[in-house]
């Protein structure tokens, strides 16, 4: 059995500086190298200088009065704040479990950052890993995977396939000693990660803006562990409403529909068993061809005054989003324009969405949209700039928040997750907001177990 390397407690990853003076040194010095095991205490949204990992949208892009805040994932160490919950999810297996490398391959079911989070966090702490995912998403993706020296299982079809990644995963690795499998969809350190951390920094980055509340949290749902978030915002600000957002080929939320699509990430064709759906307000429909022409919009060349002054350390605003931004971070972006319409917020409203990844997972779907309909010159940039962001509507925006639509959610996670093992017990606790407030409750003894392991 070797030691691992022990990373940080969930506090910590929600603020960097309860790490000691010493510890936070060496992790800022190993962002100079990214296979430092030390990166590992910077999974964080935090910024070196304290403070949240951010952009806010010019209305010049948007068309709408309200602060569009973006909490911004790709300073995260492996490029993505995926990497959170990944660790997470392992860090409480060492913990609570005794998992040590070389006792374990790790397993991650994802369809890219979860993956890539998955292979980088095994790589730091020395275990052999593993991805299950489908066939079809963007090379880089894959090359990132092998880059940190993970093995791939590939499984046929598109992000909407997503349930034979969940099949090979529970048929050929979740029941065997040999593996250890950190999934994504269903273990609650993932809700916990983003309930814990990211509602903090959206909380925190909201502060700075308008009445420093949050009116609205916007994300689309791989996993749902993101739309976690809003429920810590919630429980600050009762009022705020959480909007899902899938897309429009692929409506499984809103109406029960199955579909392939092109925003790598998101829509699943599920409801994951850690999606909360009590605390979803809205199902939203976005247009994959709008996220892929949105981000060829704003990785350079459209009209100028698009790109927002970024909290990225750069101020060319079009390097800012060419780094930052990947297309599920677009259809985020429009799913916020149009609940911040829909909502009829101003400008001392404030609507929190976040970017998961950045440019560099997404140049060869780009490449892929430019073989599909040649090279966009500068007017017709201009035109998809003011079509897709600012011309962004309130159609197809389902209210979820009665009890039909309750049932409704309810009902679809309970029919999927029975074919994984799941039963009744689970599925009733789930529809009362005690089942998920005791998850986060949680944190406190995980940490302090995480400390005392740590030493």
């Amino acid at each position: 059995m070797t030691a691992t390397v022990l990373g940080p407690t969930y506090a910590e990853m929600r603020d960097p500086t309860l790490l000691p003076a010493a510890l936070q040194e060496r992790a800022r010095a190993a962002r100079a190298d990214e296979r430092d095991p030390h990166n590992l205490f910077n999974i964080t949204w935090r910024r070196p200088d304290g403070g949240v990992s951010h952009l806010v949208l010019p209305p010049s892009l948007t068309g709408v009065a309200a602060n569009i805040i973006v909490l911004v994932g790709a300073p995260f160490p492996s490029g993505s704040h995926k990497v959170g919950p990944a660790y997470a999810t392992l860090a409480e297996a060492e913990t609570l479990d005794g998992v040590r490398p070389g006792t374990k391959t790790v397993v991650g079911p994802s369809t890219g950052n979860f993956g890539i989070g998955t292979a980088y966090v095994s790589l730091l702490k020395g275990y052999e890993a593993l991805v299950v995912m489908p066939d079809t998403m963007s090379r880089e993706r894959y090359e990132r995977i092998r880059q940190y020296g993970a093995e791939l299982d590939l499984t046929p079809g598109s992000e909407s396939d997503v349930i034979l990644t969940l099949e090979r995963t529970h048929s050929q690795y979740i029941a065997r000693p040999e593996y250890l499998v950190l999934a994504q969809f269903e273990l609650l350190p993932n809700y916990r990660f983003h309930r814990f951390v990211t509602g903090d920094a959206a909380l925190r980055a909201a502060a700075g803006y308008g009445n420093g509340r949050v009116a609205a949290f916007v994300a689309a749902p791989g996993s749902a562990g993101t739309l976690a978030a809003g429920d810590a915002i919630k429980e600050r600000y009762g009022d705020a409403v959480v909007v899902a957002l899938e897309p429009r080929e692929c409506a499984t939320l809103y109406r029960g529909g199955q579909g392939q699509h092109l925003i790598e990430g998101i829509g699943d064709k599920m409801v994951t068993l850690i999606h909360n759906v009590l605390t979803t307000d809205y199902v939203a429909l976005i247009h994959d061809e709008d996220c892929v022409r949105g981000l060829r919009v704003l990785a350079g060349g459209g009209a100028p005054g698009y790109g927002p002054a970024c909290a990225c350390g750069r101020s060319d605003s079009g390097a800012c989003l060419r780094d930052c931004l990947g297309i599920s971070a677009v259809c985020n972006i429009i799913g916020a324009i149009k609940t911040a319409k829909l909502l009829g917020l101003g400008p001392d409203d404030n609507v929190v969405t976040v970017a998961t990844d950045r440019f560099d997972r997404y140049p060869s779907v780009l490449a892929e949209l430019e073989r599909r309909e040649g090279p966009p010159d500068a007017a017709t940039l201009d035109a998809w700039a003011e079509r897709i962001f600012r011309g962004a509507d309130t159609a197809e925006m389902l209210d979820v928040r009665g009890a039909d639509e309750k049932e409704r959610l309810h009902t679809m996670k309970e029919q999927l997750w029975r074919r994984f093992g799941y039963g009744d017990e689970l599925f009733s606790a789930m529809r009362g907001m005690a089942y998920w407030d005791e998850q986060v409750a949680l944190v406190d003894e995980i940490d302090r177990r995480i400390a005392a392991t740590r030493g």
